[in-house]
């Protein structure tokens, strides 16, 4: 993370001015500096006026995430601290909204695996025959 943009993945950097932050005071315990500090940090990047992502990137992150991403970071008691958070983590979340996930290829099932499901068929099938009453055949 340099101080122009963030890196959101290898081939995707977001510039910082495209990035709304905005500070307020953060909840929970604290005392009086929390009372008095505004040290939650809330990042906030509206992905359709977003110039760093092209119109096939925007089109997959608006359908997993939605047109506007948040992020939120209460954590620290600094707000610088809390800032870098909240960019980390809405980069998380454009990263991940951003992953194209791999094809599946199916296989067909190795020998040794259908012998194997064959032979616990046979064991069980075992197994409920004994319970079975004897028949009385004569």
């Amino acid at each position: 993370m340099n101080g122009e943009s963030i890196r959101v993945t290898r081939s995707v950097s977001i510039p910082l001015a495209e990035i709304e932050l905005r500070a307020s005071r953060s909840s929970g315990p604290g005392g009086q500096h929390a009372n008095t500090s505004e040290t939650r940090v809330e990042a906030v990047f509206d992905v359709a006026a977003s110039a760093a992502l092209s119109d096939a990137q925007k089109r997959r992150v608006t359908a997993k995430a939605g047109p506007v991403l948040r992020a939120v970071a209460q954590d620290e008691r600094s707000q610088a601290r809390n800032r870098e958070l909240a960019l980390e983590r809405l980069a998380a979340r454009l990263a991940e909204a951003l992953r194209v996930p791999r094809q599946r290829v199916g296989t067909a099932p190795t020998k040794r695996s259908v012998e194997r499901r064959l032979a616990a068929k046979r064991r069980r099938q075992d197994a409920k025959r004994l319970r079975r009453p004897p028949t009385n055949e004569a």
